[in-house]
């Protein structure tokens, strides 16, 4: 077995600190910044030290394990790329003000990747010709940039971020589909190694294009994203991607439409409040501009609508909320007593399936101070399109089996699409067929945030002590301490080079003048698996071995001690 390396802390490039960095706003921000592992260069912007390198390169190891398991061949695309394959997918624009643009000394256009669909199709398009050099999966582990507007939590939210990004060409659908399952095996896998807590959610496919999409979500509370899981069937999807089946009513019984003057009731709080009606028995309606149009969406008055959904739906128009300009500049449009009929005439009126034909609603009457009751969705208002927009809380009926839903929030690390051929279709990507005719490639996207999955394990994996690495990520596998004196150092040294030996990674505390509270408060911190401490028994030839994870400690000669160790 080869000899591993010993890293001794007397020559580590990392400091611990003792406080929580000022602009820390979650926990791994707080961990790997106090523990050494990151330190930050610029707003969004890290540097690796040694420590975080290792745990970054061991996420990076597991990934690389599991992809050419599948056979997929690693390449390296540049991350600087020129405008014209984004501009002929329209994603130049569609990214807007994420895209890092620059331009050469001769006023080229170009762009720093924050994904890579373009490249790799133009890669396969140059290097395959026939339908006899695919089915191919290509990948590669490279930096990404995405120009965020307020780049936070630490490493999990930059501008710049490591990623595992691959894609798979097929000339059929059913290869595709093939290409997906084996993706989603092999991360599935990936994520078990990794020791992470995971679901795998139904999600949508946003800019990135094409049908199928699932995001792998880790549970915790510092994620962006908000998931929502059935607790009776194997139910779980990303709150933006749930939709419910439009089930109309009859509406034979209700009467006629009736006008009812409401003073003082611009809001539906006052309305339902003036009316004594709860309001979910109130139609909201809510007003955005779609690239400059205004579109009005229309929702139970109870619930909140989902601007990401209503964004995920025009992609990629810019939708915006109206202003007080907008009001002046449309008088038929009464602020806060905005309804349904005969809004159809004058804007798009798109709603909720919640509004399905033939319920009932108090709404507003387009007229100032006054609302309209007994309005029925097909009979006094017509909807030009349905869409699911509303906020998704906690107790909605599970689509699958209606049982009430749990929510929880959680940190994306991958997401894998079935593309189709949106982007072979751009960039006409055709290879001959057995038939010696043309046929457009179908192509797949999957996507692993190593770097974000290094902040979602220090997430899941910590206490108050600091962070608890799973084996195959840890920087080391035994964070070995010199209590302080002479012979415990060299003591402790001689374990090390004797772990070494074989084929243990190591870390050993031997600085001098530090004393024994700060080493150990360090290993806690710094959270190797094992932590072996050389203290008061070391002329005994008895050391001290503890489990980082569930605390048990034992005391076992130095020989014991080393035979534990290299058996695990």
């Amino acid at each position: 077995m080869a000899k591993a390396p010993v890293q001794r802390m007397s020559q580590l490039m990392a400091k611990t600190l003792r406080d929580d960095p000022a602009d820390a706003e979650v926990l791994s921000h707080k961990l790997l910044v106090r523990a050494g592992y990151v330190r930050r260069t610029a707003a969004g912007i890290w540097s690796w030290l040694p420590l975080g390198k290792k745990v970054l390169s061991n996420v990076e190891r597991i990934v690389r394990e599991e992809m050419d398991a599948i056979g997929a061949q690693e390449v390296t695309l540049p991350a600087l790329l020129p405008r014209e394959p984004y501009d002929a997918t329209g994603r130049w624009d569609e990214y807007g003000q994420e895209l890092f643009r620059l331009k050469d000394r001769k006023g080229g256009d170009y762009l720093l990747g924050p994904t890579h669909e373009e490249i790799f199709t133009l890669l396969v398009k140059d290097q395959c010709t026939s339908y006899k050099d695919l089915p191919v999966i290509l990948y590669q582990i490279q930096n990404k940039y995405r120009d965020e507007a307020r780049p936070r939590a630490g490493i999990l939210r930059g501008r710049e971020f490591l990623m595992k990004d691959s894609y798979s060409f097929d000339t059929e659908d059913e290869g595709l589909a093939k290409s997906y399952a084996l993706h989603r095996e092999a991360y599935q896998r990936v994520f078990e190694r990794l020791g992470l807590d995971y679901r795998i959610c139904a999600a949508t496919a946003g800019a990135m294009g094409g049908s199928k999409s699932e995001e792998f979500l880790a549970p915790a509370e510092a994620g962006e994203d908000t998931f929502a899981d059935c607790p009776n069937c194997d139910f779980a999807a990303n709150t933006e991607a749930i939709t419910y089946a439009l089930k109309p009513v009859d509406a034979a019984d209700v009467p006629a439409l009736e006008e009812i003057p409401t003073p003082d009731t611009p809001t539906i709080e006052t309305l339902a409040a003036s009316l004594g009606v709860p309001a979910s028995a109130t139609l909201k309606n809510l007003l955005v501009k779609v690239d400059g149009e205004i579109v009005a969406v229309g929702v139970p008055g109870d619930r909140e609508v989902d601007l990401d959904k209503v964004e995920a739906h025009f992609a990629p128009a810019t939708v915006e909320m109206v202003t007080e300009a907008d009001f002046a500049a449309r008088p038929d449009l009464v602020r806060g007593y905005v309804g349904p009929q005969g809004l159809g005439e004058k804007v798009t009126y798109l709603a909720d399936p919640r509004v399905a034909p033939g319920t009932s609603w108090i709404t507003g009457a387009n007229k100032d101070q006054t609302h309209a009751k007994n309005v029925v969705a097909g009979r006094d208002f017509e909807v030009a399109e349905y869409v699911d927009v509303v906020v998704v809380q906690e107790g909605d009926p599970c689509p699958q089996c209606g049982t009430g839903l749990k929510l929880d929030r959680a940190i994306e690390i991958g997401h894998i699409f079935q593309l189709g051929r949106k982007y072979a279709d751009a960039l006409k990507l055709d290879v001959l067929g057995q038939n010696g005719k043309p046929v457009r490639v179908t192509m797949g996207s999957y996507g692993i945030g190593v770097s974000r999955a290094v902040a979602a394990l220090a997430e899941q994996n910590a206490d108050d002590k600091g962070l608890m690495w799973a084996k195959e990520v840890a920087p080391a596998d035994v964070h070995v301490v010199a209590a302080g004196k002479a012979l415990q150092t060299e003591l402790a040294l001689d374990v090390a080079e004797k772990l070494a030996a074989a084929g243990v990674r190591v870390l050993v505390d031997d600085r001098a003048g530090v004393s024994p509270g700060v080493k150990f408060t360090d290993a806690e911190l710094i959270g190797v698996p094992q932590i072996l401490v050389a203290g008061r028994r070391s002329g005994e030839g008895v050391v001290e071995l503890k489990d980082r994870k569930t605390g048990e400690r034992e005391e076992l000669p130095v020989e014991d001690a080393i035979a534990r160790l290299t058996a695990r």
